[in-house]
């Protein structure tokens, strides 16, 4: 099976988050600091649920093509059925482990003394 994933480009999306590669605001001034912050809290929590729908819709299009396999429908294969089945298992995967990291993150965060 032959999983194609685009590169992660790290300058792109720091551009996009409107920071610097040392993590500092590309504006200056806390109050466009504060504007660029919620852009980008909502950038990542509006990225965040597009990448847990998809998850949600693979799973529930793997679901759909067990119960038509089921049903004898001509149209499904076994083999197109065991595919969708491994891309939401894969699929799955990834978000629990993204959602372990952002846990452990957070916990390293809360633990850092001031």
């Amino acid at each position: 099976m032959d999983v194609k994933l685009k590169p992660f480009d790290f300058a792109a999306a720091v551009a996009r988050a409107g920071l610097r590669t040392d993590g500092t605001p590309i504006a200056g001034g806390s109050g466009s600091a504060g504007s660029t912050s919620g852009t980008s809290k909502a950038g990542f929590g509006s990225a965040l649920t597009d990448a847990l729908k998809g998850v949600s819709d693979m799973q529930n299009q793997a679901q759909t093509m067990q119960n038509e396999l089921q049903m004898d429908n001509p149209t499904v294969s076994l083999e197109q059925t065991m595919v969708q089945m491994q891309k939401a298992q894969i699929g799955f995967q990834a978000a629990i482990s993204v959602r372990n990291r952002l846990v452990q993150s957070y916990t390293d965060i809360m633990n850092m003394q001031v």
